[in-house]
Formats: structure tokens, C-alpha cells, sequence
């Protein structure tokens, strides 16, 4: 814990002969970071899905931890994993908070929800009908979810699955996610790249919207009556953007890739908070590319201190971790970041990690 922060001399003056300590006098000490979207059961490969297939729960466990470990070493002391098997990710979380291992915070979704043969099948989350939807959200919470994720629309990874801009649920049946969630104090995260799905999120009342790329049958479209109340009703997005986002706009045709982008920055200048998130564990999205993910939200307007801060102390507030971590005050969690230079100038100097603290013991990566 943060017992005392401020200029170096006030904070010295209060410490005992026996503390230790330590100087980087050319550098810069933040708040730990925040990656709100993960797949710590995904490696990353050129086929992520059939690697997660063919392996055992014990090798899938130990690529998990040490996926954490990679995280933890480029600053980020806190992940919202969005989808695992078997309640991997959350007996992970425990070995981390117990000391046994080392790396993030983590809020696990556990298996996240979807219809029959939908995006992610292969966690095991296949629901249909409203009484399985909540007897799945009632599971969830019941082995130790910190949230929980429900595939409004198709994704990119399924093969055979449905397109992104094709619905899975419907409103009323996402209302069943978010009132059952309620009950057991958890958050909703809505994986929704089409615009219906959107809609049908918003509507139900979710926490976040991971992706909302806004996709139709064809082309974009972008609804600014939900903008509107994305921003009035405090539903945070994160994009999710890729470490590899310029290669995927190569390969998704630059054009289309900037008009998607730049609805993205149309939404953070209404008003809608942007949370960073990688998507780590999908095709090319490493889980040491998070510098490269806070570089889209330059790309696409924000400025190094905002984007910092929504690293930081905004992610904490949207995740319901204002009190606990993303600020340098006395009674948060000592997760703290020490870089060289000034990453509120050069959002490079993140990649220059000295040390990093995530609640316990430090990590010199160096």
C-alpha cells in the first residue's frame, strides 16, 4: 500500500533508517497500468483457437502465468481477462493475490456467455433462452467471476461462426444478463462490434462495450443517439486495439480501417470514455504490445497526458477501482511504474521500463 507520496524529501523525511531506497533520478514514476481486455487463454499465434483446443488444462494454465508475467514486466499491474476456460483465469488471479505468483491484478470474466455454436463456443459458455442465461450468470458468480461478459455479437476468431455484425442476443435477453449480474454485484462487459448489437447493449444497460466498431451488413453505422447515451449513461468502450492495429489496417484496407478509426476519436470527443485494452491472445496481439495499443488513442486525437490518464486513474474509475489502484495516493495499492523519460511528452518512454510494483514484491525488468 501507498503509505505516503510527494516531493522526494517530505517523503524521505518520513520513512525509517532501515527502508530502502531507490533513485532513477532521470526518470518518471506512475501508476501501474491497465489493460481492460485480455485473453490470457489465448496465445497470440496464427491460430490461437486451435492451440487452446489441443492443450491440457495444466499447459494451458502454466502459458497463462506466464503470459501474466510478460504482462506485468511492460507495466501493467492490472488486466480484465474476457474469456477463459474452465476457470483458469481466476484460479490465476488467486495464485497471483497470494504471492505464489507473479503478475497483474487480475478481474476475471471466467467462461463468457454466447449463443449456440456463436463467437467463443470453444470456452464453453453456449446459452440459449432466458432461464440458461441466468443460470450461467449465476454459475459465474458463483466460482469467483469479478464480471461478466456476454458475446452480444459475432467475432473475427470463430470459424463458421456468425459475421461481427450479426446479433446474438436480444434486448431483452441481454436485460436477463445485466439483472441477474446485478444481483450478484457484477459488472457486464458486452463484446459488440454491430451496430443492432450496440443498440440491444446500451439499451440493457451493460458496463462497457469491448470493440463497437459500429459494423453493418454493409459498411459502418454509426448511431449518435447512442453516442449520446453511451456518454450520459457513464458505458465506457475500449476498442481494443490491437499491438499489430497498423497491420490490421493494412490488411483490413487503409481507408476502411481510418473511417473506423476515426469514429472511434468522434466517440471520445462526445463524451464517451475510451478504456485501452490490447485484446491479447488474438492473432498477433502480443501480450508485450501494450505501448503500441496506447498509441492508436494518439493516432486518433488524444494527447499523451490523456492517454496516460486513461491508463491509469480513468481505467481505474470505469472498473470500479478508483478507491484501490491508478493513483499515486496514500492508502491505494502500490502498483507503481518507473520509466525513463517523460511519458507525458513521448508515450515511447513506457517502453524503457526501470521498475514496476503491482501490491508486492518489485519487478526490475532491466
Amino acid at each position: 500500500m501507498i503509505t505516503a507520496s510527494g516531493p522526494r524529501a517530505e517523503v524521505e523525511a518520513l520513512a525509517g533508517p532501515e527502508a530502502r531506497r531507490l533513485a532513477f533520478p532521470d526518470g518518471t514514476l506512475l501508476p501501474g497500468l491497465v489493460d481492460a481486455h485480455v485473453h490470457l487463454a489465448l496465445d497470440a499465434g496464427p491460430d490461437p483457437v486451435a492451440a487452446l483446443l489441443a492443450a491440457s488444462d495444466t499447459e494451458l494454465y502454466a502459458a497463462m502465468a506466464a503470459r501474466a508475467e510478460q504482462l506485468l514486466a511492460t507495466g501493467v499491474t492490472t488486466v480484465r481477462d474476457l474469456g477463459d476456460r474452465g476457470g483458469l483465469a481466476v484460479r490465476l488471479r488467486e495464485e497471483i493475490a497470494a504471492g505464489r505468483l507473479r503478475g497483474p491484478r487480475v478481474l476475471a470474466a471466467g467462461t463468457p456467455l454466447t449463443a449456440p455454436g456463436g463467437h467463443c463456443w470453444f470456452f464453453g459458455g453456449e446459452v440459449e433462452g432466458e432461464d440458461a442465461i441466468r443460470e450461467a450468470v449465476r454459475r459465474n458468480a458463483a466460482s469467483g467471476a469479478d464480471l461478466i461478459k456476454v458475446m452480444a455479437t459475432g467475432g473475427g476468431i470463430t470459424k463458421g461462426g456468425p459475421p461481427t455484425w450479426q446479433s446474438q442476443f436480444t434486448e431483452p435477453e441481454l436485460r436477463a444478463v445485466v439483472e441477474e449480474a446485478r444481483r450478484a454485484g457484477l459488472p457486464v462487459a458486452a463484446h459488440a462490434h454491430g451496430t443492432d448489437g450496440i443498440a440491444a447493449a446500451v439499451a440493457a444497460g451493460v458496463d462497457t462495450i469491448e470493440h463497437c466498431t459500429w459494423t453493418a451488413r454493409h459498411g459502418f453505422d454509426v448511431r449518435e443517439d447512442l453516442v449520446a447515451a453511451m456518454a450520459a449513461r457513464a458505458i465506457a468502450v475500449c476498442p481494443a486495439a490491437s499491438p499489430d492495429w497498423e497491420g490490421f489496417a493494412e490488411r483490413f484496407g487503409t481507408h476502411r480501417a481510418e473511417e473506423m478509426f476515426r469514429r472511434i476519436g468522434r466517440m471520445a470527443r462526445s463524451g464517451v470514455r475510451l478504456l485501452p485494452g490490447t485484446d491479447a491472445g488474438v492473432p498477433r496481439a502480443v501480450f508485450d504490445g501494450f505501448v503500441s495499443s496506447l498509441e492508436f488513442f494518439e493516432h486518433i486525437g488524444m494527447t499523451p497526458p490523456e492517454i496516460i490518464d486513461a491508463a491509469t486513474a480513468g481505467a481505474a474509475d470505469a472498473l470500479n477501482l478508483t478507491h484501490d489502484t491508478g493513483r499515486l495516493t496514500p492508502g491505494h495499492r502500490a502498483d507503481l511504474l518507473v520509466v525513463d523519460g517523460d511519458p507525458l511528452t513521448d508515450l515511447n518512454s513506457l517502453r524503457t521500463v526501470r521498475l514496476v510494483l503491482a501490491a508486492g514484491p518489485a519487478l526490475h525488468p532491466d
